[in-house]
């Protein structure tokens, strides 16, 4: 039987799991944004890209990291910002989401097979109303951004010489910031904008809708449109989520503030004060958009934004890390082990024993992950000081793309590195320790339990 043959196509992805197909997906997409970023006709006049600073620029944008190791603004023209917004959008809504959108466009039926893909691109944990959920994310996320860009494009006339570049601008900006992209079109990315308020605003709320959740921003707005049904109710999953990203951003911003109030902060006025520590916090949880130089930073300050990055954004988001989620299931089994509890619970509900098993197993992997990055690349960029690995590791894990600077320096085995976390950190702890794994099988027989001394 050839292997070009559709049986064999066929036997093949039957014996793929879910999560081994949305990383081949993934693969596929990586491998199709870099061949249209190195295309020349959407470079600017005299640049050429080496294959390993397209490969680079492909997963940053299908990862929706925005770390890059050339300028965006001086490499592309304006069709490659099209085509740069064409792959982040693919990148944060995801590959299923938005292919799937497409095949409903040319009027095909979503079969069992396809709705598995879908159900485990979004992290969902049933098949009901996927089809529908395709269509909300899609119709959500599309309303963000054009109001985002009509907002941005008006008020960039200020600062841009003609109307036409201004929107072209705005649209970037609204794309980036509600994908969490990071990337940019000014030069320097919000640096421009660090006394406007206004852009600052409009951009801390365009990373907040993108990094919270599809699911968050579906209930919220079946509450908005349906406030006089009273059988609206928020999910546990909106509640915790909600809850645990206002809490780390606020925490986030007070740490920063603290721990550089003698140094960055020293001669801010309250209002820049307030606005950089805010935008910072808010940027960590995948946005990678800066409104300052973060290597001005003292180090107890760049490792605060470590963790933040690791923690990265919500489950079924435009984001990467650990998740929220994640991180407020450990924190709450660990808090309940220490109270003498045996059950997680929270917003009158436990936690299913099976979801806090999980969120350990993600924690402990992606830190084991980050470890041995940070070590290797310690030892292949030998000329970077370790908070700056530190913080580039943690940014292409998280897809946050904040950075002190040391991107366009890696050598390729450095890039190689970076590569391999963005893609981790877009595709999720899960579908990483799926792909070698086959269909799940149930053990006919178990051992003996015996107890083991720990701690």
């Amino acid at each position: 039987m050839s292997r070009n043959s559709p049986i064999f196509k066929r036997h093949f992805i039957d014996r793929l799991s879910p999560f081994q197909i949305i990383v081949l997906f993934y693969v596929s997409a990586v491998f199709l944004s870099t061949l249209l970023i190195s295309l020349p006709f959407l470079h600017r006049e005299g640049v050429h890209l080496s294959f390993i600073d397209s490969l680079f620029t492909g997963v940053s944008a299908v990862s929706v990291t925005g770390l890059s190791v050339v300028s965006t603004a001086e490499t592309f023209n304006t069709a490659g910002y099209f085509v740069l917004m064409f792959i982040l959008q693919f990148g944060g809504i995801g590959v299923m989401t938005l292919g799937t959108f497409i095949w409903l466009l040319l009027g095909k039926k979503i079969g069992l097979k396809s709705r598995q893909l879908i159900k485990t691109d979004q992290n969902r944990t049933t098949f009901s109303g996927l089809v529908k959920l395709i269509r909300q994310i899609l119709i959500i996320i599309v309303v963000i951004e054009l109001i985002g860009a009509l907002l941005l494009g008006i008020y960039f006339t200020n600062y841009f010489p003609t109307t036409g570049e201004a929107f072209v601008q705005g649209l970037f900006a609204s794309v980036s910031a509600t994908t969490n992209a990071g990337f940019d079109i000014t030069g320097s990315s919000l640096v421009m904008f660090e006394n406007d308020y206004f852009v600052q605003f409009i951009n801390m709320l365009l990373l907040t809708l993108g990094a919270i959740g599809f699911p968050v921003l579906i209930e919220m707005k079946d509450y908005l449109t349906r406030r006089h049904d009273n059988s609206v109710q928020f999910s546990l999953f909106t509640k915790l989520t909600s809850v645990t990203f206002a809490a780390l951003v606020v925490a986030g911003a007070i740490l920063i503030y603290l721990f550089d109030r003698t140094h960055f902060f020293a001669e801010k006025t309250w209002q820049e004060s307030l606005f950089f520590s805010l935008f910072q916090s808010v940027t960590t949880r995948n946005g990678g958009l800066a409104t300052m130089d973060v290597s001005e930073f003292t180090t107890p300050t760049l490792l605060v934004i470590c963790v933040l990055m690791f923690i990265g954004a919500s489950p079924s988001s435009v984001g990467g890390g650990i998740r929220t989620t994640t991180f407020a299931i450990t924190l709450l089994s660990v808090i309940a082990y220490a109270r003498g509890k045996s059950n997680v619970r929270i917003f009158r509900r436990e936690i299913d024993p099976q979801d806090i098993f999980r969120s350990f197993i993600v924690i402990n992997t992606a830190t084991v992950i980050c470890g041995l990055a940070i070590v290797m690349l310690n030892y292949f960029e030998p000329q970077f000081t370790l908070v700056e690995i530190i913080f580039e590791a943690t940014s292409a894990f998280g897809t946050t793309g904040l950075s002190m600077g040391i991107t366009s320096e890696l050598q390729t085995a450095g890039k190689l590195i970076i590569i391999a976390l963005m893609f981790i950190g877009r595709i999720g702890i899960f579908s990483f320790l799926f792909i070698l794994r086959g269909k799940v099988r149930k053990d006919n027989y178990h051992y003996p339990k015996e107890p083991m001394i720990i701690g």
